[in-house]
């Protein structure tokens, strides 16, 4: 039998010992692959930033002649903070911080003198300041914090806006390691587009098997997966600002403008896209559980939503290409690919003539003008590939 544990609602078996040392075993083998992965990838950065932290305080101890400006490197530290791919706004916006939090400290220090009481008031008004002029709570944060440390620390031989002077010389760099660091500013993007399109090239394709297959748990699934999507277009609109950001501000990555143009339209319309797939996805899941396609019309609309899957795809590797000219060939190769597509669109045709079959190729015609718009094309452009009705 085995033994077990009396407890206050009944008994509970007892854990074997041996089951316990290797579970403990596994969570400390999968924490120490996680961990040194995470070496791995840093090292990099590590060396970046430690090289960095120490040039802000040479060039403040031995250009400007500073004693020990400690200020430089905690405000290169804080602002650059630890990430693989900076961002430029969060970079000024903590250096920012850390550099009015010490002025603010340095200017009531002087009228206020040193001590716990004073540094009270220096933290509240930094607390104030920091609202007023930005609703982050990591602006908030430094400024306060930064304050804080001017007020308890002693002041250097060079007098108390010294400090001030070493905060930007730390924000400053790390605005140039953020401006010149050798990053693809493509690649966030690039990974969300991806994301995006292969989930929508799945749920055409899973359609096109519940149709193929009868089967209207399959189409339920992509329904789900289809509404799934809105938070991969999230993470790709906030990716695009970041990057344009860094186009407009970084002369080195102005090359990339063009490419975050293209993308952004080709979120905008493919959210549209995606809207009108979730409402064709519901359709299919209703005309499967009805019953009332034969088996042809359901193997010629599933032979449509595999090419217009093939159609996504191409439309997916144009929208990479990391060169413009190639680009926007590429793009008219996925606007032909899409537009046959659409020229299939005819109600009477590929509906088989029901109205059922009707009704959902009517549904497909806006998914894919706006799939077509994605590429560039005008409207009138895009609508000119649909057969008229």
């Amino acid at each position: 039998m085995t033994d077990r544990f009396a407890t206050a609602t009944g008994t509970v078996p007892m854990v074997d010992p041996q089951t316990r040392r290797e579970r403990l075993g596994r969570f400390l083998r999968r924490r120490a692959r996680a961990g040194w992965s995470r070496v791995r990838s840093s090292v990099g950065q590590a060396a970046l930033v430690a090289v960095c932290a120490v040039g802000a305080y040479w060039f403040a101890e031995a250009v400007l002649g500073h004693q020990q400006p400690l200020f430089a490197s905690t405000a290169l530290l804080i602002a650059l903070g630890f990430q693989r791919e900076p961002k430029l706004r969060k970079v000024a916006e903590v250096a920012v911080g850390c550099t009015v939090g010490i002025l603010i400290g340095d200017l009531l220090m002087v009228g206020l003198g040193r001590g716990l009481w004073q540094a009270s008031v220096v933290v509240f008004v930094s607390v104030m300041v920091a609202r007023f002029l930005d609703s982050g709570a990591t602006f908030t944060m430094q400024m306060s914090l930064q304050s804080v440390l001017v007020v308890l620390l002693p002041t250097g031989a060079g007098g108390p806006f010294v400090r001030s002077q070493d905060a930007i010389v730390g924000g400053v760099l790390a605005l140039l390691v953020t401006f010149l660091s050798p990053q693809d500013v493509r690649r966030p993007a690039v990974r969300q587009l991806g994301g995006l399109y292969d989930s929508i090239a799945t749920v055409l394709r899973d359609l096109s098997r519940a149709l193929r297959e009868d089967d209207s748990r399959t189409a339920w699934m992509a329904l789900v997966a289809s509404r799934g999507t809105h938070t991969t277009l999230e993470a790709l609109r906030k990716e695009l600002r970041v990057t344009h950001e860094q186009t407009v501000f970084n002369p080195l990555h102005r090359s990339s403008r063009s490419f975050v143009d293209d993308a952004v339209n080709a979120a905008d319309r493919s959210d549209l896209a995606v809207r009108s797939l979730r409402i064709v996805a519901r359709r299919v899941v209703s005309v499967l559980d009805e019953g009332v396609f034969d088996d042809d019309v359901r193997e010629r609309l599933a032979a449509w939503f595999d090419d217009a899957a093939d159609a996504v795809e191409i439309l997916h590797r144009s929208l990479v290409e990391p060169q413009a000219e190639g680009r926007h060939r590429s793009l008219s190769v996925a606007r032909d690919a899409l537009g046959a597509s659409a020229s299939a669109l005819d109600p009477h045709q590929l509906g088989g003539g029901s109205v059922h079959g009707e009704a959902l190729v009517m549904l497909l015609r806006p998914m894919m003008v706006d799939l077509i718009e994605a590429t560039g094309a005008e409207h009138d452009e895009a609508r000119a590939y649909l057969p008229r009705v």
